[in-house]
């Protein structure tokens, strides 16, 4: 058999304000801490690491706006000058991308703390690249995983709704697409237990989802909001670090392609995946009970349904953006081969059922 190597979050802190509670889970070593972050997540927790941080230095800077190896460079550097013993990476997916790449390169561990729940950034062990006008590149496969991993329930609640509706439709895709491809993975315990936690993000949001949407409107911490972000934050990572093979597929294409398109590229890695579940499964040949069953659990997490629910776009920029995503890797992780008109005419397909389903 082949040697894997595993590395899973060390320690993990849960339940609102439990971010005050962060530098006692840390050892006493570790007193130097370069902060990665977005401007608005820092603003967010800066003030609360301060107060706590007893003897410890803090030293902030901002990610970049991007996650590329100009930045990584540059944030590393900073971290070396700042005599950085541990990074925190604070924010949402890019950001806490950036600080877990930061750390890699410096052979440091990273805290991660997201102040969204949009994507299992704050768990998984890579690194999502673009170049520098947002276009994906590919992904880093990173040493470890989190030292530590902060899911504060209350930052959480106070985010903007429109990342947990983009966590909620990344982390659906960790069934639909696992599904969609289990004939060509490897056959083993780890993918049986990396299909097990796809099942469960499915259950959580399912049964939690559109009331964590409504409590997150409410800015109200809830059994409900915990659920589906332990399904974002928690369970959407462990199947990515557990799966031996690559897990994604047409959905993920579709966002790749959209990347190449100025309309779309800023719309929300999540929320465009999500759109992209729904085109996979038309692309599977499943029913349209099946799909018009997806398309509602879709809507209910506020997940776009339709293509002009994320832009306007003429046929031809969406035969283009559907050309870049048949011709990645992706794509050709799908059972059969897919052609960039059979993705379009997909598009087309759910947008008209879900009008259909008004």
């Amino acid at each position: 058999m082949q040697t894997q190597t595993v590395s899973l979050p060390h320690q993990i802190l849960k339940g609102s304000h439990c971010l005050d509670n962060v530098f006692s889970s840390l050892s006493d070593s570790l007193q130097r801490v370069f902060i990665v972050a977005g401007k608005t997540a820092l603003s967010v927790t800066l003030p609360t690491l301060q107060r706590v941080k007893g003897s410890r230095e803090l030293t902030d800077s901002w990610y970049g706006g991007e996650v590329t190896e100009v930045n990584m460079k540059r944030l590393s550097e900073q971290a070396k000058r700042a005599g950085a013993d541990v990074i925190f990476a604070i924010g949402g997916g890019k950001a806490i991308d950036m600080g877990k790449w930061v750390a890699d390169d410096l052979q440091l561990p990273v805290v991660t703390i997201p102040t969204i729940a949009a994507t299992c950034a704050a768990s998984s062990t890579v690194t999502v690249m673009y170049d520098e006008s947002g276009h994906y590149m590919g992904m880093k496969q990173l040493a470890k995983a989190p030292l530590a991993l902060v899911i504060d329930a209350d930052i959480l609640a106070h985010a903007p709704p429109r990342w947990l509706s983009a966590g909620l439709g990344d982390t659906l895709a960790k069934l639909y697409e696992f599904r969609a491809i289990a004939d060509n993975l490897p056959k083993c315990s780890f993918n049986y237990s990396a299909y097990s936690n796809g099942r469960l993000c499915y259950d959580l949001i399912r049964d939690y989802g559109e009331q964590a949407m409504q409590d997150n409107v409410k800015q109200q911490a809830s059994d409900a909001l915990e659920g589906a972000a332990d399904a974002i934050l928690l369970f959407a990572g462990f199947t990515s670090i557990m799966g031996v093979g690559d897990h994604v597929a047409a959905s993920h294409a579709l966002f790749d392609g959209f990347t190449t398109n100025p309309k779309t590229r800023d719309f929300g890695h999540g929320l465009l995946v999500g759109f992209g579940n729904l085109v996979l499964q038309v692309l599977e040949g499943r029913t349209d009970a099946e799909i018009l069953a997806e398309i509602d659990l879709a809507k209910r997490c506020g997940i776009p349904v339709t293509l002009a629910d994320i832009a306007e776009l003429t046929e031809t920029e969406l035969f283009d953006i559907a050309t870049a995503s048949v011709n990645t890797s992706d794509m050709g992780n799908m059972p059969r081969t897919i052609s960039a008109q059979e993705l379009v005419d997909a598009i087309h397909y759910v947008s008209a059922l879900s009008t259909k389903l008004g």
